[in-house]
């Protein structure tokens, strides 16, 4: 009777699980043969196309009118920059919330976390306002330009991220840097030699969460980027779906699948320190 109990239980857990990758599956499995239909559209479209061919593919390195290759360069690009500066910048204000006593540092912590509270929506007449006036002083930074759109990224990424490292730092022992500076390293060398190779599980958290939030960001990037080579690939796919009566799902489903392959190389990468980074930053806050 137990064993019975116990099968049926093993059954049903496997049932349950098998239904959830199917649903997670179905959409993957579409774009792809999307991808693979020479037709360039959803109606008839099933999961085994018909007449498969790489044209579609073709077109997204041979198109002169729509540079598909420069747009995913473009969103690497930014998305690498952008969550580079992000763990640093995080790394250094986390450690501070978590290590140091200060007036304001619970006030702080609050503060960066409401602010992200608010959709990007309702600042974006505001940041496109901020960036135009920095651009009149500084050319480099302001709108039609990569190094504004990352500055603007900066801005909004250190709320939940700060939280989320401060939460990590809290469960490394302080003992470790007080050692580290009774043999005589600096508060900055015992930083950056103990903890930060102790915290790489959370720094990678944190850059592969950055990443494909930047890479895939489309609001503020289609607002502050003007000209059609500067795109970023969620900006520059618009012009395949856009028209009504002309859209090409075939060529926007093989720049997607494309376009995913560098979150799919970044994740693989980073998946031994993804588990522990996680779950070890809710530990402790």
């Amino acid at each position: 009777m137990y064993r019975r109990h116990t099968l049926f239980g093993s059954i049903w857990r496997h049932a349950v699980l098998l239904i959830f990758v199917a649903f997670a599956l179905f959409p993957i499995l579409w774009v792809l043969s999307a991808s693979f239909n020479p037709a360039n559209t959803l109606v008839g479209q099933s999961l085994i196309p018909r007449n498969p061919s790489l044209d579609n593919y073709r077109e997204v390195f041979t198109s002169e009118q729509y540079p598909i290759a420069g747009w995913i360069r473009n969103s690497v690009v930014i998305g690498l920059i952008t969550s580079t500066l992000v763990v640093v910048m995080t790394a250094f204000a986390a450690y501070a919330f978590s290590r140091f006593r200060f007036r304001g540092r619970r006030t702080g912590l609050f503060a960066s976390l409401l602010i992200q509270v608010f959709p990007q929506m309702l600042a974006a007449v505001s940041i496109y306002l901020l960036v135009l006036s920095i651009g009149r002083i500084i050319p480099a930074l302001g709108i039609n330009t990569h190094a504004g759109l990352i500055m603007v990224y900066l801005g909004g990424a250190m709320g939940v991220n700060a939280w989320l490292m401060k939460g990590y730092f809290d469960t490394i022992p302080s003992s470790l840097e007080e050692s580290a500076m009774i043999d005589g390293a600096s508060p900055f060398q015992a930083f950056f030699m103990i903890i930060l190779p102790l915290a790489r599980p959370i720094l990678a958290v944190v850059f592969l969460l950055q990443f494909i939030g930047t890479y895939s960001e489309f609001i503020l990037a289609s607002i502050l980027i003007t000209s059609t080579e500067k795109y970023t690939l969620a900006v520059g796919l618009q012009f395949f779906i856009q028209d009504q009566y002309a859209s090409r799902w075939g060529v926007f489903a093989a720049a997607s699948v494309l376009g995913a392959l560098p979150i799919v190389i970044l994740f693989t990468l980073l998946q031994k320190n993804l588990v522990t980074g996680l779950t070890s930053g809710a530990v402790k806050g």
